[in-house]
């Protein structure tokens, strides 16, 4: 494989503690600054890594602080502003999962959210038939195009497509393998995969 991957973990209470007088995370203008925060912490990570943000300590998300957060700061992962580099959620409660998810639905974006008992859930807006190819690759932790044709009985150009779109989505890595023959091959895999 030719990617390292990476992880870090971005706790917000520790930017909230520094810039801020609460817990909770209201109003754009808050929200703007946090992903300000969050996005230099990101650019000095290196390629391949998988940011967890963590909101353990969060008291409240609304919906605006949500939107200038997470949305914005999915749609610029996906634009490559950061360069390789991917963010998962963690420590959500109920009520960040609902504001998260109506502000990522409403840009038709999505993330990947970590649970404490290993397991994962999407938040936001997915074509269900990439629906099936994230649950394929989640379950089987690392695939290539052909293990996904192969499982789903379609051909190998719409397998490699639907990765491809995940992993434009940031929902999965992607990384090169030299095959014996001389050419290549991408492994696509999950980001809860620990390298």
């Amino acid at each position: 494989m030719e990617t390292t991957i990476t992880r870090a973990t971005f706790d917000l209470r520790d930017l909230m503690d520094e810039h801020l007088a609460t817990t909770n995370l209201v109003t754009r203008e808050t929200g703007r600054s946090m992903r300000e925060l969050i996005e230099l912490r990101l650019e000095r990570e290196p390629e391949g890594t998988v940011v967890a943000l963590d909101f353990s300590h969060v008291g409240i998300i609304d919906f605006s602080c949500a939107d200038e957060i997470i949305s914005k700061l999915v749609a610029r992962l996906q634009g490559l502003e950061y360069g390789d580099k991917y963010v998962v959620l963690h420590g959500l409660t109920p009520t960040h999962e609902e504001n998260i998810a109506v502000a990522l639905e409403r840009k038709k974006l999505a993330v990947l959210v970590s649970r404490p008992d290993g397991s994962w859930r999407l938040l936001g807006s997915l074509n269900p038939y990439l629906n099936e190819a994230l649950q394929f690759v989640m379950q089987q932790k690392e695939i290539t195009a052909r293990d996904l044709a192969d499982d789903t009985q379609v051909e190998i150009s719409l397998a490699s497509t639907k990765l491809l779109n995940l992993f434009k989505a940031r929902l999965v890595q992607r990384a090169s393998e030299r095959l014996p023959d001389g050419g290549r091959q991408f492994i696509y895999r999950s980001l809860f995969v620990e390298r």
